[in-house]
Parts: structure tokens; sequence; C-alpha cells
């Protein structure tokens, strides 16, 4: 998982020059928990099915000219890991920065689940 890689996919869409803008969300395993608590790491599951139902919802916004995510799940990821990329192409900055939000907030809600792993 490398986000040159995924970048390089945005660019080899025919439908690009459409677009005036790519924002990338780049998700990654910070030290701390919402609550606080100390993370060694975490794993993440996903729902790849539901995850594509999405992405194509959102790929029909207005404005968009591509989405796409790649989940870093079912391995144990570190400190400054990435767990997730997610990529919005599209015309202008408003369409771009509300689909990337709620495609996020989506994914987050409904496709992925994560167990944290604690110090002692």
């Amino acid at each position: 998982m490398k986000l040159d890689d995924f970048i390089s996919e945005f660019k080899k869409n025919p439908e690009l020059a459409k677009a005036g803008m790519i924002l990338f969300h780049n998700g990654i395993v910070r030290e701390t928990s919402r609550d606080g608590r100390k993370v060694t790491g975490l794993s993440v599951k996903a729902d790849i099915p539901l995850l594509d139902s999405i992405l194509e919802k959102y790929r029909q916004k207005p404005g968009i000219v591509d989405v796409r995510a790649v989940i870093n799940s079912g391995v144990e990821l570190k400190i400054g890991d990435d767990v997730m990329y997610l990529g919005v192409a599209g015309d202008i900055r408003e369409n771009v920065i509300k689909t990337l939000e709620d495609c996020l907030n989506e994914i987050k809600s409904a496709v992925t689940s994560k167990t944290e792993f604690f110090e002692k």
C-alpha cells in the first residue's frame, strides 16, 4: 500500500481532464486512542463489497470524476502505519471537499471496524 501508487491510479483515469482537484485522505495509526489511552497498534476489518457500493454512490455526485479507497485490513498495524487512503477527483473545491468528507464519514461508520491494542 503506497500513496504514490494510489495517486498514479487516479492519473490513469481518462476523465481526469474534467477535474480541477484531487483531494486525498491518508489515515494513519496514532499513538493514543480517542479516550487518551496509549496505543501500540491496531487492526482493521473492512466490508469490501459495501465499500465498493459506497464509492460508486459518491462517484455519481455532481462534479465528481473519480472516488477510490484502499483500506489496509487484516494485518496488525503499528504507530504511523497507513490505515486507509481515500481520494476524490472532481471539478471544483466545494464538490470535492464535501464528497471526501461525506464519503469518509460513511466508510468509517459503515465499512470499517477497528481493534486497538494498548500498552499494558
